[in-house]
């Protein structure tokens, strides 16, 4: 997907450049990561394919920020296109990181300290992405420094990947708590469910949601705000109506698709931050010894 953002965005500028990867990229990854179980906010998708499309502006041998640059540099646009995409190359895997981990575009933030943590772990996180990419802490980096920087810069950037192996993200409730878990919802709060059913093409659709439930209220209110109406059918819940144009509706809900289960995040699970402790440790383990050797040449 990234290549193909790439491919999209050459020779385009800027607003050009969002509305084709957007439109043409940005609907294939939201349906591939509903069918696989990455649900994330639309917003973290577009600042993706965007992320990537505007690299296509140094990326050889249409990129037109590259040909501005070597017109002031009087250099051949070829090499510095390829120097600067060497450069922004590196920072490729920065995108996939607020699509695993969307508190770094200051999603879900829920206090000021929250957002505090959030905003100093991104920036060490970023300054130790450099320091291994550069090869250069405080001294030359030695490989296995350069790794554990890279590992120090995975967990800051990403903690609930460990916290994960650990403790499940979710729990899973039955769809007869619809009603509950709507109504519980915090303001502006979102519901993870799953669906499945025949769409309207005859094909078999299996897919998760986010739904955003909007103001508190009933839940009937609640799940009507978003142009969807549910019933409940014994043990089973199913998609009654969908609105037209409604949000619903872009999330790929279709009348007659059955609510297959709910998941709720896990009530013991301890907060993903913890895990920046043992990142720091390795962080503080990489300073010493490069101290270390930084004294011993000064001597």
């Amino acid at each position: 997907m990234a290549v193909i953002c790439l491919i999209l965005g050459m020779g385009l500028p800027t607003t050009a450049n969002y509305i084709v990867v957007s439109t043409l990229m940005a609907p294939v990854i939201v349906e591939l990561g509903a069918q696989t179980g990455l649900l994330v906010p639309l917003i973290a998708v577009h600042l993706f394919v965007f992320y990537f499309g505007l690299m296509a502006d140094v990326t050889p041998p249409v990129g037109l920020a590259s040909y501005a640059a070597a017109g002031i540099a009087k250099s051949d646009p070829i090499k510095t296109g390829f120097t600067a995409f060497g450069y922004s190359a590196r920072t490729a895997i920065l995108p996939f990181m607020f699509i695993f981990n969307t508190q770094l575009l200051l999603i879900g933030i829920t206090d000021a300290f929250h957002l505090i943590l959030t905003v100093v772990s991104a920036t060490l996180a970023s300054l130790m992405f450099a320091a291994a990419t550069q090869g250069w802490f405080l001294v030359r980096n030695r490989l296995h420094e350069t790794l554990l920087l890279l590992l120090v810069t995975f967990s800051l950037f990403r903690p609930g990947f460990w916290m994960d192996m650990v403790y499940p993200p979710f729990d899973e409730a039955a769809p007869t708590e619809l009603t509950r878990l709507v109504e519980a919802a915090p303001k502006d709060g979102k519901l993870r469910v799953w669906v499945e059913g025949l769409s309207l093409e005859g094909q078999e659709v299996t897919k998760g949601v986010l739904l955003s439930l909007g103001a508190p209220g009933k839940a009937s209110e609640r799940l009507a705000s978003m142009g969807l109406t549910m019933m409940t059918l014994g043990d089973q819940v199913q998609v009654a109506a969908v609105r037209f144009g409604s949000p619903a509706e872009k999330l790929g809900l279709e009348q007659g698709f059955n609510l297959t289960r709910i998941e709720i995040p896990h009530p013991d699970r301890p907060d993903k931050e913890w895990i920046f402790i043992p990142a720091l440790l390795l962080l503080a383990l990489v300073w010493f010894m490069q101290n270390a050797r930084r004294r011993r040449e000064a001597a």
